[in-house]
């Protein structure tokens, strides 16, 4: 099932942040698992349905014209999903993860362990604002730069480095 179906699938999920002032912030995010393209949903300090609901709302919206259409969507039993949030995904189908199965949403959880070994353990959060950057740039980086293994993806450098290596004949490494 999952080979087959691995570009109409998304998985969502939340991670928490402590700022240096021991605020904590929820993290929601989404990933395609073909492609492991990973899109920020939102941070918050309060994560009620009604703003989880909003924001799964605008990653539809977002992904509507994929080809193909995201038609599973993997997520835990988190209260915070919210009776509404099913309502958003008319077309897609929730599969939800098993009680206590971390590997049931290995692809998040993956996702979660690179942002916060790569990021966010060598930085001190002072406030929201830091961490959106943080979040954005991590992000970017995930999604443009950074090898995927799990599906041999190796990124392609920036047009400036194509023009350099063509150029020189040198490789030139993008980080």
């Amino acid at each position: 099932l999952m080979d087959h179906y691995k570009d109409q699938i998304l998985a969502c999920d939340f991670f928490t942040v402590e700022t240096a002032f021991l605020k904590t912030f929820y993290v929601l995010f989404f990933i395609e698992i073909g492609s492991r393209q990973v899109h920020l949903a939102g941070v918050t300090t309060n994560p009620d349905a009604l703003w989880v609901t909003q924001q799964a709302r605008q990653i539809v919206w977002e992904l509507a014209d994929r080809d193909p259409p995201p038609r599973f969507l993997i997520r835990d039993n988190d209260k915070k999903f919210g009776a509404h949030f099913a309502d958003v995904t008319d077309n897609i189908d929730i599969l939800k993860t098993p009680v206590h199965a971390p590997k049931a949403n290995a692809v998040c959880e993956h996702f979660i362990g690179s942002v916060r070994r790569e990021c966010l353990d060598h930085v001190i959060i002072l406030n929201e604002r830091h961490l959106r950057r943080l979040i954005h740039e991590y992000v970017d980086y995930f999604n443009h730069a950074r090898p995927h293994q799990g599906i041999d993806r190796i990124p392609d450098p920036p047009e400036t480095d194509r023009k350099a290596v063509a150029q020189t004949d040198q490789p030139v490494i993008a980080v």
